[in-house]
């Protein structure tokens, strides 16, 4: 019985650590060149993911609600506008530009991924609540956006977890900075009754899109920074940190 039960033990054990299909290239600590090489490889190859080994979908990714704008609702003007249902399009062609931080100590340093997006297309419903004097706005819509040449460096802040004698990488905290060329926005029906009025909000928008973003970035920064976590950790989480790379000559 002791023996059976141990088996059992071992098994769970060894089927615990995952590892990397063979297809994928490794590289060497630090080699920097050549992780560069292997991350465009596989965004290339695997835009439905690897779910064996926690790598998810890019080509299709749900996001959790945003909120945009939200303010005391006293006095003749309040706001709460939110984004739900939210899905991009766009990650597949993701282009990983440079990387750094990868070493046989990751905890050494910051971890710095840096790439590039030709165009990420976000869709959602917008949900506004506004009141201006006694005019209240209580609307749902469908909004669209084009993001065009989004450059994006993430920088990480790792800390590593020990379990069955591996080490795995664990994210603590992970912060985005995004630049774009072009926002293009599209709202439907912002105001059903008025199709003149939706047309001219749109266009206005569109013109004066870099003001908008400045407003709204810090916001939208966050929901990049749970997108990209939510891409990687699962990863990291199952795969020892040591087993994504070649063994270590010295």
């Amino acid at each position: 019985m002791i023996s059976y039960v141990l088996a059992i033990y071992l098994l769970l054990i060894v089927n615990s650590c995952k590892a990397l299909p063979e297809e994928i290239k490794k590289c060497r600590f630090g080699d920097d060149k050549c992780i560069v090489e292997s991350i465009n490889d596989i965004i290339g190859k695997y835009p439905k993911g690897i779910p064996e080994i926690g790598i998810k979908p890019i080509d299709v990714v749900d996001i959790k609600d945003t909120e945009l704008l939200k303010t005391d609702r006293t006095g003749v003007y309040w706001a709460a506008v939110k984004l739900i249902n939210q899905v991009n399009y766009g990650f597949e062609n993701t282009t990983i530009t440079s990387v750094e931080g990868f070493e046989k100590n990751p905890t050494a340093s910051q971890i710095v991924i840096s790439g590039r997006i030709p165009t990420l297309v976000h869709k959602g419903t917008l949900d506004a609540n506004i009141r201006i004097w006694w005019v209240q706005l209580n609307q749902t819509c469908k909004s669209i956006s084009e993001f065009h040449n989004m450059y994006f460096t993430l920088t990480l802040k790792v800390s590593l977890e020990f379990r069955n004698n591996k080490r795995y990488l664990k994210i603590y905290e992970l912060s985005p900075t995004v630049k774009i060329d072009r926002w293009i926005l599209e709202i439907e029906s912002l105001f059903k009754e008025n199709t003149d009025l939706t047309i001219f909000l749109n266009r206005l928008f569109n013109q004066r899109w870099t003001e908008i973003w400045n407003e709204w970035e810090p916001r939208i920064l966050d929901t990049f920074a749970s997108v990209f976590i939510g891409m990687i950790k699962d990863t990291f989480n199952q795969i020892p940190y040591d087993d994504l790379f070649l063994p270590d000559d010295n």
